[in-house]
């Protein structure tokens, strides 16, 4: 992880996933506040920032995971500029409003405000298979517009997910920025504007998963399926600043 530091180029690890709700949920009922000081000072070892990955679809522990959150910023607060990687904390929600209903709701309206923010950005993800441009852009502006007792989000506070390396082979997003979905949804993302939350128009960014062999079963994008092509073009074309500026804030 250092390396990447070291170049300003922000890593951030996902903590949870799918297959992981169940340890989520005994970790937040036995001891929320240190599962968030182990969470902040492994940050800080490893120089990455943490994106909260609690997949409780139906009854998330959001008492619990409130005292996670309150417990890491009591060791980094909150800090747009994030100079410490370890400051920068964000959580995983759907690619839409459908999924993680309670957790998206409570996280929208207490922890991604533009006013008072406590997390620096929702992470909207889409599945591994890698679905079409513009149901993804649907998803997106579901989280941007609110839905169903779910506040709207500002745009500045959204970044959309996509897979570099899934079961099937290594992406478009890794090898072929033309044939990209962040090529296909990159206006989207650059001009949405807000819907009752924020003052800016465009979602903050991307966020790329599973680079290097993230799975058994799964396509590695070491050489020679490295990534240039893709996000690396992607990057070129969309003027991507390294190191990463302080984020919007509103």
């Amino acid at each position: 992880m250092t390396y990447f530091t070291s170049h300003k180029i922000r890593v951030m690890i996902s903590i949870g996933g799918y297959t992981y709700a169940r340890d989520w949920d005994q970790a937040l009922a036995a001891n929320p506040r240190q599962l968030g000081i182990n969470a902040a000072q492994a940050a800080q070892r490893l120089g990455v920032g943490i994106e909260i990955d609690y997949e409780n679809d139906h009854s998330p522990n959001l008492r619990g995971l409130q005292e996670f959150i309150t417990s890491y910023r009591s060791l980094f607060p909150y800090d747009a500029a994030a100079e410490n990687p370890a400051a920068r904390l964000t959580i995983y929600l759907a690619m839409d409003d459908d999924y993680l209903v309670p957790l998206t709701q409570y996280a929208t309206a207490n922890w991604l405000t533009s006013g008072r923010p406590v997390l620096d950005y929702a992470n909207a993800m889409v599945s591994s298979e890698q679905t079409g441009a513009s149901m993804l852009e649907d998803g997106w502006r579901e989280h941007i517009e609110g839905k169903a007792g779910i506040p709207p989000l500002a745009p500045s506070k959204l970044t959309g997910s996509l897979f570099i390396a899934t079961r099937g082979g290594v992406s478009a997003e890794c090898t072929d920025f033309i044939k990209s979905l962040q090529k296909a949804t990159g206006e989207f993302v650059k001009t949405v504007k807000p819907h009752g939350a924020g003052k800016s128009k465009g979602m903050l960014g991307y966020m790329f998963w599973a680079a290097g062999c993230p799975g058994s079963r799964s396509a590695c994008t070491a050489p020679p399926n490295t990534c240039e092509n893709g996000v690396g073009a992607g990057a070129r074309v969309y003027k991507v600043a390294v190191p990463m500026p302080p984020l919007r804030r509103h």
